[in-house]
């Protein structure tokens, strides 16, 4: 199974929170259980991180998989950002995730599931 980790767990961890962290062994211990990113979480992390994180935050990525972006992605991304941004206000980076996890399988683990309330996607809370 395709878990995939969005941004907010991963800041989190980065931040040092024993929740975070929790979280992420049990998934790395769960037998089958992939761990994945996708292109834009990834985006969301590295772009901010301060020159004395990069070594750190680049080897905590690593444990990762990154799911890459394709016109199909973005695509569908655009279809559903449209459909729910009015009523929920998702972000077309919610809306990059859901289309990955909608074209490759898996399941989103966040903070935040009001982020995808789409029927074809399967978001569950961290913790």
């Amino acid at each position: 199974m395709r878990a995939y980790v969005d941004a907010d767990v991963l800041i989190w961890h980065l931040r040092g929170d024993r929740r975070a962290l929790r979280f992420l062994k049990r998934m790395r211990d769960t037998a089958g259980c992939e761990l994945w990113i996708g292109a834009m979480q990834r985006a969301e992390v590295v772009f901010f991180m301060r020159p004395e994180e990069e070594d750190s935050t680049v080897l905590f990525l690593s444990q990762f998989r990154t799911a890459p972006v394709d016109q199909t992605i973005v695509d569908r991304a655009a279809t559903l950002y449209r459909t729910w941004h009015p009523s929920h206000g998702i972000d077309p980076n919610d809306a990059i995730l859901a289309a990955t996890t909608i074209e490759t399988g898996g399941q989103i683990y966040c903070l935040n599931t009001k982020h995808y309330p789409m029927p074809a996607v399967v978001a569950k809370k961290a913790w």
